[in-house]
């Protein structure tokens, strides 16, 4: 590790022992260790960030090499028979309909056919209970009847 051997790291321990003494000694050593982590994190950070730009300069000149392909290619295809592209779009332009020219209607399959209202559907079911006929009800029926069978 970093060239230092073993004795040389048991005198740096006997040394720091000495020096800081065994009451500061695991507060000191916790305190080198958040250190290096820490340092481990920073140059990871690092390391990855320029591992993630490496990786976007070579899209980047990967997105370039396509793009010079795709030049290539359209310039080959504007000489071919001498074709331009506004002579492309003379051509799609001629095969489009006039205005005095309209093109038949096609149905709505969505219109509505039939005038009758149709009631919406629902999902839950109610139940109109009955009305009870009080005495006062039974006695109009009864007139209502007379009067019927008297016309």
């Amino acid at each position: 590790m970093f060239g230092i051997g073993f004795t040389e790291l048991l005198l740096i321990a006997v040394i720091a022992i000495l020096f800081l003494g065994p009451d500061k000694l695991p507060e000191t050593m916790i305190q080198i260790a958040k250190f290096i982590k820490s340092v481990k994190k920073t140059v990871s950070d690092a390391k990855n960030s320029l591992e993630e730009e490496m990786k976007i300069a070579d899209l980047k000149k990967e997105a370039l090499n396509y793009k010079q392909q795709l030049e290539s290619a359209t310039n080959e295809l504007k000489g071919f028979k001498n074709i331009d592209l506004d002579d492309m779009n003379d051509i799609l332009e001629a095969d489009k309909p006039t205005i005095e020219e309209k093109p038949p209607k096609k149905k709505d399959p969505y219109a509505k056919t039939s005038t009758t209202p149709v009631e919406p559907k629902n999902d839950t079911v109610t139940f109109a209970k009955k009305k009870k006929k009080t005495k006062k009800d039974k006695n109009e029926q009864k007139d209502n009847d007379e009067t019927e069978g008297d016309a």
